[in-house]
């Protein structure tokens, strides 16, 4: 992508209303668009941070067997009355209609869900099943703040399960434990698996939390065996029950959730099953939640330095920024922008993900302030130095120092990424 063709605004300083770092970050640096509060427009750069999310999860989810769909966000209010959410639910923003009709805004899907599994299922023989979708959620939050860490409208992976018996889901709930790991390892993260109340239809449910001093959760944790219970149940836990270490209190961003549902909402709804002896069933059901626009802010409250945000590799907007510095010598500047377009080009055909500053009206000293704020894995630069010495400078974000390696080199470094 040519940065000239990109229609992207950075701002040099802080958002006034916004505190959190995700917010002000991605701010800055063009990748969202604050709306109003709690509700922000994903531009270019921020839609290919989320989209680098959601195939990876999409990609996990069909891995565990998990069926595509697309629920509506709009709810008929008799479905949320069946499970007495209506009034319940405190967040749950509601609308009526010109004509009189009263809807809810989706905030979580299992009013949905239910009702449309008693199409498919009707025996064992249609059991399991997995259902999920990437949608957008609505939640009536009084006080939205952190940025995409806690919004009124926002992104979320939501898969419900459905099983014959609680054996069965409780080998699919451990099963996806795992794959939320691998989920979050793949987006730069490591989350802790963390105990968490399991409301009225389990003793437990498990959060996975990000440690982080900026976290809304208060968590007891082991640094011994990575035991971890949310505060709100470990009434006043001093040692780890699995190891006997001295707990830590550390502060954690909710990534995830999972739940045994039981028969929480098969049972108002009637959803059964006839089992092998002919009996007729309460179908149980897991629910498992993955914050997909709040990852997109997460990743950088936890990977970002003083001049900006670190991306990592698999969920980055792009691989590469490629820039094109000037010397104010247009014959030097020509050879020079030449060779940063023959680079580009060559990556470009070998389906290399570069973002190439080529403008031509913004100062060295703008370019390389706006790369480190963008934060891209790989930053290339192109100047009078390196054209003098056949080769490039190549620096990874993480990294401190830049150096100077050929063009063989560097594409052997691609190949491998």
């Amino acid at each position: 992508m040519l940065e000239s063709q990109l229609h992207l605004k950075t701002q040099k300083e802080l958002p006034r209303d916004e505190t959190s770092v995700n917010a002000s970050l991605l701010i800055r640096a063009g990748f969202i668009e604050k709306l109003t509060a709690g509700v922000y427009n994903f531009l270019p750069l921020g839609l290919r941070v989320l989209n680098n999310i959601e195939s990876i999860i999409r990609e996990e989810m069909i891995q565990m067997k998990g069926e595509e769909i697309l629920m509506a966000s709009l709810h008929p209010k008799k479905n949320w009355q069946i499970t007495k959410r209506w009034q319940q639910f405190n967040a749950l923003f509601k609308t009526k209609s010109r004509f009189g009709q009263e809807y809810a805004l989706g905030p979580t899907h299992e009013e949905v869900v239910t009702p449309l599994a008693q199409r498919l299922i009707s025996s064992y023989r249609d059991l399991p099943l997995y259902l999920f979708q990437i949608q957008t959620k609505f939640r009536d939050e009084p006080r939205p703040k952190s940025g995409l860490l806690r919004g009124k409208e926002f992104i979320m992976k939501d898969l419900y399960s459905f099983h014959q018996n609680e054996k069965d889901l409780d080998e699919y709930y451990e099963k996806m434990k795992k794959s939320y790991q691998r989920i979050f390892k793949k987006c730069g993260l490591d989350a802790v698996i963390t105990e968490a109340s399991g409301g009225t239809f389990s003793r437990l449910s498990h959060e996975f939390q990000v440690l982080n001093p900026e976290g809304e959760d208060l968590i007891y944790y082991c640094s011994h065996c990575g035991f971890a219970r949310n505060k709100e149940i470990a009434q006043s836990l001093k040692k780890c029950p699995q190891c006997s270490t001295p707990l830590q209190q550390k502060r954690g961003i909710e990534v995830g959730n999972i739940f045994k549902l039981k028969d929480k909402y098969s049972h108002p709804f009637g959803l059964k099953f006839l089992d092998k002896d002919g009996k007729e069933q309460n179908v149980l059901m897991g629910c498992y939640g993955i914050g997909v626009s709040r990852l997109v802010g997460v990743i950088p409250e936890v990977h970002h330095d003083e001049k900006g945000m670190i991306w990592p590799e698999t969920i980055a907007p792009y691989l590469i920024h490629l820039l094109y510095l000037k010397t104010g010598q247009n014959d030097q500047d020509k050879k020079t922008k030449e060779q940063a377009d023959r680079l580009y080009q060559m990556m470009q055909k070998k389906n290399r993900s570069v973002l190439y500053d080529d403008r031509e009206n913004i100062s060295n000293g703008e370019k390389l302030v706006e790369a480190d704020l963008i934060g891209l894995p790989y930053r290339v630069i192109m100047s009078a130095k390196t054209l003098k010495n056949k080769m490039v400078e190549f620096k990874e974000r993480k990294k401190k120092k830049a150096e100077m390696i050929s063009e063989r080199d560097f594409d052997k470094i691609l190949k491998s990424k």
